[in-house]
């Protein structure tokens, strides 16, 4: 558990720092340790997580109907809340944080989705995507800095290996989320680094878990899970590490 393995620093540009925070549906019932850790380790690390009022929940899938307004005006809610006060907004489930960034892309670049949503929201100043949408890792890599995270490590992973699974949702389309490099992405085999562990690369590391098929084909996305925990078993990797809650349940 990272609670375990960080304690508090002083990091230069992060004390009292604060981010409006998105739980997410999922961080309320089947993650509410994924919950805990981050707020516990935000703290550890010199920043706050202000979860924010009245979310609701933001759908768990981008619509792919151009004209398509009313799921996605959640999201909108709680990107127009966390610009109100002047915070960027961080997720720490990538379902979220996907679902969050896409739409505040369209709020900032697709004028009939940017004026109908602010029609029916009826804002006093109009939103239009002036809001940066974070992952927690992304905090972790660009605010903290993995270096100032190895150094608040008191109890270092030494000797586990550990199989980074990105899965579908944190690195595409690459164009709207620039998280990582879409087919050979770092950002979780250095925070594993980071804790002491050592990092295992294996081939289906970005592929689906068939998350979004489990109900309606629990076989199926029991073979695909299979087939990336044989493979990450293969390259030696003692456990698995995911930054998507969905990924991780199924």
């Amino acid at each position: 558990a990272l609670k375990e393995v960080i304690h508090s620093l002083d990091i230069q540009g992060m004390r009292h720092m604060k981010y409006s925070y998105y739980p997410g549906c999922t961080l309320r019932n089947k993650a509410k340790d994924l919950d805990r850790y981050a707020r516990a380790s935000a703290e550890a690390l010199g920043f706050t997580l202000e979860e924010l009022e009245d979310w609701q929940c933001c759908g768990g899938v981008y619509p792919l109907g151009a004209d398509e307004i009313a799921s996605k005006l959640p999201s909108v809610r709680a990107l127009n809340a966390a610009s109100e006060k002047g915070q960027d907004l961080v997720a720490v489930c990538s379902a979220c944080y996907h679902v969050l960034k896409r739409v505040n892309d369209d709020m900032k670049n697709v004028p009939d989705i940017q004026t109908r949503a602010n029609n029916y929201m009826a804002l006093e100043q109009p939103y239009i995507g002036q809001t940066q949408v974070l992952h927690f890792l992304e905090v972790l890599r660009d605010r903290v800095g993995f270096d100032n995270l190895k150094k608040a490590v008191v109890n270092p992973l030494t000797g586990r290996k550990i199989g980074a699974y990105y899965g579908c949702l944190l690195r595409r389309p690459s164009s709207v989320m620039a998280f990582d490099d879409p087919e050979n992405p770092t950002i979780l085999e250095d925070f594993i680094r980071a804790l002491g562990a050592t990092p295992v690369v294996y081939p289906y590391r970005n592929e689906c878990c068939g998350g979004y098929i489990s109900l309606k084909e629990p076989n199926l996305a029991a073979s695909m899970c299979d087939t990336i925990t044989a493979s990450a078993a293969g390259f030696e990797a003692d456990c698995l590490v995911t930054a998507c809650p969905l990924c991780k349940y199924n």
